[in-house]
C-alpha cells in the first residue's frame, strides 16, 4: 500500500492489521512496516515508533510483544505502531542509513522528493504521527554509548509531562526545548503531546529495559482510556532537567582509546575530569571535563572513539 493510501479509518475494528507501507525514493524501493490494533469501540488512538535509529532494539521488541498481547475486541481506542521506522538503517546495523548517510533523526518534517531519509521521515509524520492523540518514540543508546533508561518528554507541554510520568521509568527527563529535526519536533508541531525513551543500548536487549518499555506502552494505553485498568507506575527517582541535545554532548577531535572516570547517573561538578582519551602507546591525548555541574547521563561506553562522537552529557535536576 503506498502511504498516500493509508488511513487508519479504513481497516475494520476489533481487530489487528499488518501491513506494509511502500513507497520510491531516491531510486530505492522502500518498505515501512505497520501493526495496527483497532479496538472494538472508537476512542483515542496511541501511536508508537521504534527503530528511527537502525542499531536501537528495545522499542522493536516491545512493540512485537505489546501487538502480539493486545485483545482488540477489549480496546477502546487503537494502537498504530511502527517497528522499525527506519528498515535500511534496521537491516544495516547502523544509526545512519546506508543508502544516503542520513540520521531519520535530524530531518523531520522530511521531503517527498528528497533522499530515502528524508522521505521516510515525510511519510513518517504525515501519515503515521499525524493520527496520534499521544505519541511515543521508542530510541535506546545504540551500540556504541550508554544512558539510563529514561522518559523525556517537553517541559511546557502539561499532558506530555503526565504521560512521562504515567509511563512509569526510574528516570524522567524534562526539555525546556526540542531541537528541530527531530520525531518528537514533528509532533509538536502538530501540537499533539510527544515522549520519547532511551535505555542502556549496546545493541542488546536487557531484560529489565524491555519490561520497563513494555509496562510503559501498557501504562499508555490505560492512560487514554484505550485499555481498561489504572496505569501501574511507580515513582520516577530522578527528574531531570536540561538539553536532551546528543548532538551538544562533549565530543572527541580526534581518535582514540576512551577511560571514562565517571558513572551513569553520577553527580559531577563543573571542570570535574569525565574521562581521558589514550593513543595506543598509552599517552593522553585529550582530557574531557564537565561543562556544566549535573548528572551524567550518556557515556560513550565502547573504548574505541572517533573524531566527532559524542562522550558525555550532563544534564541537570529539576
Amino acid at each position: 500500500m503506498h502511504p498516500q493510501d493509508f488511513h487508519p479509518e479504513n481497516f475494520a475494528r476489533g481487530a489487528k492489521h499488518a501491513l506494509d507501507l511502500e513507497f520510491y525514493a531516491g531510486g530505492c524501493r522502500l518498505s515501512l512496516p505497520v501493526l495496527l490494533v483497532r479496538g472494538a469501540a472508537a476512542g483515542k488512538r496511541l501511536v508508537v515508533t521504534a527503530g528511527v535509529h537502525g542499531d536501537e532494539y528495545e522499542g522493536v521488541r516491545t512493540i512485537f510483544e505489546i501487538y502480539r498481547e493486545l485483545d482488540p475486541r477489549r480496546m477502546t481506542g487503537d494502537l498504530l505502531a511502527v517497528p522499525a521506522a527506519n528498515p535500511p538503517a534496521f537491516w544495516n546495523v547502523s544509526r545512519t542509513s546506508p543508502l544516503d548517510g542520513g540520521n531519520l533523526a535530524r530531518v523531520f518534517p522530511g521531503d517527498p522528493a528528497g533522499p530515502p531519509t528524508a522521505a521516510i521521515a515525510w511519510y513518517l509524520d504525515q501519515r503515521i504521527l499525524a493520527c496520534a492523540d499521544l505519541y511515543l518514540d521508542l530510541h535506546s543508546a545504540g551500540v556504541r554509548c550508554l544512558m539510563p533508561t529514561l522518559i523525556g518528554y517537553h517541559e511546557p507541554d502539561a499532558a506530555a509531562r503526565a504521560a512521562a510520568l504515567v509511563f512509569g521509568a526510574d528516570v524522567v527527563w524534562c526539555h525546556p526545548s526540542v531541537a528541530p529535526g527531530r520525531t518528537v519536533s514533528a509532533a509538536i508541531a502538530r501540537g499533539m503531546p510527544a515522549l520519547y525513551t532511551e535505555a542502556r543500548g549496546a545493541g542488546r536487549i536487557h531484560p529489565e529495559d524491555l519490561e520497563v518499555y513494555t509496562r510503559g506502552v501498557r501504562n499508555l494505553l490505560r492512560h487514554l482510556g484505550i485499555l481498561e485498568g489504572v496505569p501501574e507506575a511507580p515513582p520516577c527517582r530522578y527528574h531531570l532537567r536540561g538539553d536532551g541535545n546528543i548532538d551538544q554532548s562533549v565530543a572527541a577531535s580526534r581518535r582514540g582509546f576512551l577511560v571514562p572516570k565517571v558513572t551513569l547517573l553520577e553527580p559531577v561538578a563543573a571542570g570535574q575530569e569525565l574521562g581521558v582519551l589514550l593513543d595506543l602507546h598509552a599517552e593522553p591525548l585529550e582530557t574531557f571535563r564537565a561543562p556544566c555541574a549535573g548528572l551524567v547521563v550518556l557515556i560513550h561506553a565502547c573504548p574505541l572513539v572517533e573524531a566527532g562522537e559524542p562522550l558525555f552529557l550532563v544534564t541537570g535536576i529539576l
